[in-house]
């Protein structure tokens, strides 16, 4: 077991974890947190886009969140690590980049969709 000291919003916890498990203890915890919201159920997918996943090399979701910016167009030729669209995920922009040289094939998502962490958002041929 291993023991730490973390504080969150000014309050001290003492925590001790056990290793190889998923198991801990918590000890002088202070004060109570609030138990967590219930999460939404998620929206269905919406119908896929006329041209949906026309290319070979598909463009993934790295992280959970909403579709902030679409960077590139169908068409339209990108390299490696140019940024196709952008996610924002707890008021970060994560820049979501083409894993290779390519041409866009098909935008498989719009500005303000939710999407999941590995959800087609583009392809490229």
């Amino acid at each position: 077991m291993k023991n730490y000291t973390i504080t969150v919003n000014g309050n001290v916890y003492n925590v001790t974890v056990e290793e190889g498990t998923t198991a801990g203890v918590v000890q002088n915890a202070g004060p109570a947190a609030a138990p967590a919201a219930p999460k939404a159920a998620p929206a269905a997918p919406a119908a896929p886009k006329a041209g949906s996943g026309a290319g070979s090399i598909k463009v993934e979701a790295g992280a959970a969140g909403k579709v902030f910016k679409i960077e590139a167009n169908v068409g339209q030729a990108v390299k490696k690590g140019d940024a196709v669209v952008i996610v924002e995920a707890m008021k970060m922009e994560i820049p979501v980049v083409a894993p290779q040289d390519g041409t866009v094939a098909s935008i498989d998502c719009a500005v303000g969709d939710m999407v999941e962490a590995g959800a087609l958002l583009a392809t490229l041929n």
